[in-house]
């Protein structure tokens, strides 16, 4: 009886060992998936305060909220399984999916840069009458997670191709786990974005005279904040497109663009010295979001003049 209950004992203890190495090797695959796809997130996280922007600040939490639970849905119930079936029978479609989601990218920067250059808007705006609010909050949170679906798709296929000689549950663990960690700090961040002025209209009017400095501070910067992130979303969505279509061309054999590209970008890091590191960096990033602009231009151009998407909503 105790012989059997040291063998069983062992066992636990095996079981306990395996376990916790497969949690570390989940962990370890998280951390470098989420590196790698921290150009989207920086994206997601600066393009989702716009879908609140103006509207009742009653509203901003609430909206939010749906927006969240319409990005785990996206995560968890319709890519996750996806990419694990597309991992198991149709590796090789990875980087047409990753492509697909670069383009799209792509064409939202650009469809917002020319909107800024004075070109037409498609869809509706604050700046256009609003007949029924509720109807829509609702298009607005649509937009927002229908656009959440495609950088979602795109972290979830960077995070598939980081953990892809993994086993099956390894896998599936990383992508919940790394889709589930993003959308918590995503949202939250941009929470608290959102009703940071409403933090620095409660403590502009307090007693306290460094209360009320730090309030009038933030009721002065978060228009500031909200139209940097506008712009950096923009910035991103551009170089995220952008790069994924060039690494993209240079795995299906067609490296020219992403070889000029690198070129220029050791071409600057040898100029640069002890700040060759952040200068390439930023030349090739640079680069992928003149390529994505380019692109994404072109794609605009098609659709709205030779299709006419988007016109009449």
């Amino acid at each position: 009886m105790p012989g059997g209950l040291v063998a069983l004992l062992d066992d636990v203890s095996v079981i306990a060992r395996t376990a916790a190495a497969s949690i570390d090797d989940v962990g370890v695959a998280a951390s470098r998936a989420g590196t790698k796809a921290a150009g989207v997130v920086i994206d997601d996280a600066a393009v989702t305060p716009s879908y609140v922007t103006g509207l009742s600040p009653a509203r901003e939490l609430p909206i939010i909220w749906k927006i969240t639970k319409g990005s785990l849905k996206n995560k968890l119930l319709i890519l996750l399984p996806g990419a694990l079936l597309l991992s198991e029978f149709l590796p090789a479609a990875i980087i047409f999916v990753l492509m697909l989601g670069g383009a799209y990218l792509s064409y939202e920067g650009a469809e917002k840069v020319l909107e800024k250059l004075g070109g037409a808007k498609h869809g509706e705006t604050l700046e256009d009458p609003i007949a029924d609010p509720v109807a829509f909050e609702n298009r607005r949170v649509s937009g927002a997670i229908r656009t959440d679906l495609i950088l979602s798709a795109e972290i979830m296929a960077i995070t598939l191709n980081e953990v892809a000689v993994e086993t099956l549950f390894t896998r599936g663990a990383v992508l919940a786990l790394v889709g589930v960690v993003i959308t918590v700090v995503v949202y939250g961040s941009v929470a608290l974005i959102v009703k940071m002025d409403d933090v620095g209209l409660h403590m502009a009017g307090r007693d306290s005279l460094a209360s009320r400095r730090i309030g009038r501070f933030l009721l002065a910067a978060m228009p500031k904040l909200l139209t940097a992130l506008s712009v950096i979303g923009t910035i991103a969505m551009l170089w995220v497109g952008g790069g994924i279509i060039l690494h993209g061309l240079d795995e299906l054999g067609l490296g020219a663009p992403a070889d000029w590209a690198h070129g220029v970008q050791h071409a600057v890091e040898r100029a640069t010295g002890a700040l060759s590191g952040i200068l390439g960096w930023a030349t090739y990033a640079g680069l992928s979001a003149l390529f994505g602009l380019a692109l994404g231009a072109l794609l605009a151009t098609v659709l709205h003049k030779v299709f006419r998407f988007g016109e009449g909503h």
